[in-house]
């Protein structure tokens, strides 16, 4: 089986296909390297795609410690990418794997062609941070004393899950059903490190500011909680554009994978083509 080792000994599990220029994928927490499948099988027709499963998530290793922080996770797409011998790729994230997407346009910026952050920066709000992390907390408890098939089925139903299950029950029923199958010591740990640990996007504004990377952010109207994060870091990236999915949830590239994939090929095409600009600071000023 395919891995790359990252920095501190963690063997991460990838796959990929295809050929040109590289777009990798990272995943949500609730999911792994499969949930892109509708994506590399439409991307690698013409691109190198490159999927892979976070440390935690089998059949990466699920490592012990205080290992399971954001930057862990941001350099372990890089450790990919360093595995492959790809200096540049584009990146294409959800959720966690978004969070991670922005970790390294911000960081290493020179790795990314382009950013696409899908159903970015839920736990942001400062004023509810302090509960964010505490739900998270006890969110990593019931993985450790319920399992992952319990968490799973309370998952589920979470109000930005349920236009998924109103589309598509059959590719809901099997996504949760993944979920079920994770391995509930790597998700207690994500959750508790990565989810509950990293720094609010709002705490990063001047940072953000500074970030020229071409980015495409996209958001579910239903997905409450991402709308404000995705409205925020349209008006701080200086190269952002927004798309709004209608009548959608969090899952967007399951829940909506046609118009997913023609979205996300829009924007690589035109940042290929060298015609995605950043904003014009005149438009800027004139609010």
């Amino acid at each position: 089986m395919p891995h790359a080792t990252t920095r501190d000994d963690v063997r991460i599990y990838f796959e990929e296909a295809g050929q040109g220029t590289p777009i990798i994928f990272l995943h949500e927490f609730a999911a792994d390297y499969t949930n892109w499948e509708p994506q590399i099988r439409y991307f690698s027709r013409g691109h190198r795609c490159i999927t892979y499963s976070a440390r935690g998530y089998t059949p990466s290793d699920v490592p012990e410690g205080e290992v399971y922080t954001y930057t862990h996770f941001y350099t372990d797409a890089l450790a990919v990418l360093d595995h492959l011998g790809i200096d540049r790729a584009h990146l294409v994230g959800l959720s966690m794997g978004a969070y991670s997407s922005l970790q390294i346009g911000l960081n290493a910026p020179q790795r990314a062609l382009s950013m696409t952050l899908a159903g970015v920066g839920s736990g942001s709000e400062i004023e509810h941070l302090d509960a964010w992390r505490r739900q998270c907390r006890a969110n990593a408890e019931q993985f450790e004393t319920l399992g992952s098939t319990e968490v799973a089925k309370v998952t589920r139903e979470a109000p930005s899950r349920i236009p998924f299950l109103v589309k598509d029950p059959r590719g809901h029923a099997d996504f949760y059903a993944a979920l079920a199958r994770h391995d509930a010591r790597g998700s207690a740990r994500t959750m508790r490190g990565f989810q509950g640990g990293r720094p609010s996007i709002y705490t990063m504004t001047d940072a953000i500011r500074g970030v020229a990377t071409p980015a495409l952010i996209i958001c579910g109207d239903e997905d409450d909680p991402c709308v404000g994060p995705s409205l925020f870091l349209k008006k701080h990236l200086p190269a952002a554009g927004l798309a709004m999915f209608p009548k959608s949830g969090h899952v967007l590239n399951l829940e909506e994978p046609a118009l997913f994939n023609e979205t996300v090929e829009r924007f690589v095409t035109l940042v290929e083509a060298g015609r995605w600009p950043a904003r014009d600071p005149r438009s800027v000023a004139a609010q």
